[in-house]
């Protein structure tokens, strides 16, 4: 690879113009174009950042990196093409549909040497990266990611439009294996499982209670951990984490702590970032493509197990 890496986007839709905006700035880094279906969608964000804009992703000229944000039906087929070829992609959330298209882009990566990273960007979380090496064997989670009705996603279930953010913070943050699940969904405004709660138990003892709705008045996005001596928060919007633990003073036991130092930027300029370092250094991406296929798997076992409460009851799966 020459110093520059050649970049494009695919889909430039909600998430794919932040992408665009990010590598068209990124030091070392050439956005050689954009696609999108939409000819004039794709001029706009094209024109905006400098770039040539193509319908269709045989068009683009030779690249390094691509950066797939298409709907997520799609993911499989767009980046297949590439990632046989060598070229590093990067996916948004949820890494494809089903597990098996999962694991035929793994193992294309892995034939031709392609870097594969997933978009789960709460990772990349300023609040996350300060909190997540204080969390230390973990008895209780708690997780809220709430929000109002959004004009985009809708092809897909709550469950792997939010809460999929915190399987994934979760699975990295708890080590351990997920062993029972207890779940409930109910669609509310779509056909799909609008609102969604989750509970998990792992085989470390720990037990995570996840709860994800797109119907919400207010915006949460947070997570707490519970753990002996001490307790965690997290707030992803605003990107704040408060510490707090239980020591042994002169006077006794003490409760000792405050907010940590975070130093606060855009996740997704950081996942980027960490993306295209991993393509230079021929490193692991800190969300690799087994990251992104262990949420999705546990993003399905709790969807299958939504899917039948809702046939108990007399609805639609």
């Amino acid at each position: 690879m020459s110093t520059t890496v050649r970049a494009a986007v695919l889909g430039v839709g909600h998430l794919g113009k932040h992408h665009a905006r990010i590598l068209s700035g990124m030091e070392g880094v050439t956005l050689v174009g954009v696609v999108d279906p939409d000819a004039a969608r794709g001029a706009e964000i094209a024109a905006a950042h400098d770039t040539r804009a193509f319908t269709d992703a045989a068009q683009l000229p030779p690249v390094d990196v691509v950066v797939v944000a298409v709907p997520t039906e799609a993911h499989a087929s767009v980046a297949a093409p590439f990632l046989s070829r060598g070229v590093s992609a990067l996916i948004e959330k949820p890494l494809t549909r089903t597990i098996e298209e999962a694991d035929e882009l793994i193992a294309l990566a892995a034939r031709s040497g392609a870097v594969l990273a997933v978009g789960h960007s709460e990772r990349f979380n300023p609040a996350v990266i300060a909190a997540l090496p204080h969390v230390v064997s973990p008895g209780f989670v708690e997780v809220h990611r709430l929000g109002s009705f959004p004009a985009r996603s809708l092809d897909i279930d709550v469950v792997f439009d939010l809460m999929i953010h915190d399987l994934d913070v979760l699975l990295a943050a708890v080590k351990s294996d997920v062993t029972h699940i207890d779940a409930v969904g109910v669609p509310v405004l779509t056909s799909r499982i609008d609102i969604a709660n989750a509970r998990l138990t792992f085989a470390s003892g720990c037990i995570a209670n996840l709860t994800a709705s797109r119907i919400s008045r207010d915006r949460i996005r947070k997570i707490r951990f519970f753990q002996p001596r001490g307790y965690l928060s997290i707030d992803f919007a605003t990107q704040e984490a408060e510490h707090y633990q239980l020591k042994a003073g002169e006077g006794g036991v003490q409760i000792e702590g405050g907010k940590l130092a975070v130093e606060t930027d855009e996740p997704l300029k950081l996942e980027l970032a960490d993306f295209i370092d991993a393509v230079r250094t021929r490193r692991a991406p800190r969300v690799s493509g087994l990251d992104g296929r262990r949420a999705l798997e546990l993003a399905h076992r709790i969807t299958t197990l939504m899917a039948q409460g809702l046939l108990a009851r007399g609805g639609t799966a």
